[in-house]
């Protein structure tokens, strides 16, 4: 072999294969490892490789490669060995392995107890899953009373809190102890399985849900179908908002049954649903912003005001629109008002029925210069002079009477109404 083909890095290797031959005896003395103190002394012998490893400078294998231009075309580039890359994976596989050979401790024990008591009451579990939880912890206190020959008893969170204060009390050796704290984690680990295996509300079905809320209390012998369609009607009679909003809730995949449900809080009107019906609203429900319009809440408002502006969605403009002349929210007259002049003629007439319902006499004079408008439709006109009939002070009585010899039936028709109020 001339000079030329010997490797570029003999020092480098030497002092690869030195490292390599430590972690090698590292490994040996690691299978031979049997108590902790082994294995506290295997990794310090593991951190002193790490060390050595940093420290040896080893180069980048790539400052050794040719540049493309030197190559002849059909040569083959020899893959140098990246000498720290090697030993710090082998470093990792013992490391890891360290680690594995550790314990178990009775802080593992402790810490299985602490996520059972978690799930525990952290779930919400059926009449029967209160049973099966209080059975799995009543067993698996009763057993670590006999394996720790403990004062314990109890099959609910309290005996789990006990049964953790018993085994860090017990003070188990890793070592001395194995056997005791390997029992203790079989008994952790039935007891999971136990919890597990109980029956918790949100395992139900969606009508199972139901039923078990009461749902279906309401119906009687003659019902619709489906029957959440029925109790449905049932609650909504009873103004009763909670079952309602249950059975949206648990039907959430069901677009039929959240219409159903929207309708329903359109009917009840109630301020209890306002926070339901806002998360809905966020997604530009129309029958939820509707919805929200028929509280007459103050606290609605949020949910409707922001889609005052959404000319690209007409529907949801106009539904808003009346929304927030329902709740009064004469905060926005100002926001409404600018729609007397959409493009749309739907948007206008909504806009001045909103100002009819918010009733601030700040919107007189603008519905007046709507209603005086003859380019203006006969619908949008119409509604201009209901909205200064709805405002109903003499102001907005008397703009609105002086249409009564309008040619249009509708207008005229409401300018009489107006008129008559003025008698």
């Amino acid at each position: 072999m001339s000079a030329e083909d010997e490797e570029p890095r003999p020092a480098e290797r030497e002092r690869y294969e030195a490292l390599l031959d430590r972690l090698a005896e590292a490994e040996d003395a690691l299978e031979a490892a049997e108590t902790e103190a082994d294995l506290d002394d295997m990794e310090a012998t593991l951190e002193g490789i790490e060390a050595d490893i940093e420290a040896a400078d080893f180069t980048d294998p790539e400052e050794f490669q040719p540049d493309e231009e030197e190559l002849d075309e059909d040569e083959d580039v020899e893959e140098l060995l990246d000498f720290e890359e090697e030993l710090t994976n082998e470093l990792q596989d013992l490391q890891d392995e360290l680690e594995e050979q550790r314990g178990p401790y009775a802080a593992d024990v402790v810490n299985e107890i602490e996520t059972a008591t978690s799930t525990v009451e952290s779930t919400r579990w059926t009449e029967t899953g209160d049973e099966q939880v209080a059975d799995a912890i009543g067993t698996f206190v009763a057993d670590v009373a006999s394996e720790l020959d403990a004062d314990l008893g109890g099959d609910d969170v309290a005996a789990l809190d006990a049964t953790i204060q018993a085994v860090e009390d017990a003070a188990l050796d890793a070592d001395e102890d194995e056997g005791t704290i390997a029992a203790l984690l079989d008994l952790a680990d039935d007891l999971q399985s136990g919890i597990d295996d109980s029956q918790a509300f949100a395992d139900l079905s969606s009508r199972a849900k139901l039923q078990y809320e009461g749902f279906y209390d309401v119906l009687g012998k003659h019902k619709d179908y489906p029957p959440e369609w029925s109790a449905i009607k049932e609650w909504t009679k009873r103004d009763n908002v909670e079952m309602v909003a249950l059975c949206m809730e648990h039907f959430g995949d069901s677009e039929y049954m959240q219409n159903h449900c929207l309708e329903a809080f359109v009917r009840m009107g109630n301020p209890e649903a306002i926070e339901v019906l806002k998360e809905k609203a966020q997604r530009r429900n129309l029958t939820a912003v509707e919805a929200l319009g028929k509280t007459g809440h103050p606290d609605a408002v949020e949910g409707v005001a922001d889609y005052i502006d959404s000319d690209s969605n007409p529907e949801l403009q106009k539904t808003a629109l009346r929304a927030v002349g329902e709740l009064g929210a004469t905060e926005h007259t100002e926001d409404v008002a600018q729609w007397l002049v959409a493009e749309r003629e739907d948007v206008r007439s909504a806009a001045a029925r909103a100002l009819g319902l918010l009733g601030d006499t700040r919107a007189i004079d603008p519905l007046g210069d709507v209603l005086a408008d003859d380019a203006e439709s006969e619908g949008v006109r119409a509604s201009a002079a209901w909205a200064l009939y709805q405002i109903g002070t003499a102001r907005a009585l008397e703009t609105a009477a002086e249409q009564t010899g309008t040619r249009s039936f509708l207008v005229q028709s409401e300018a009489e109404k107006a008129a008559a109020a003025l008698d």
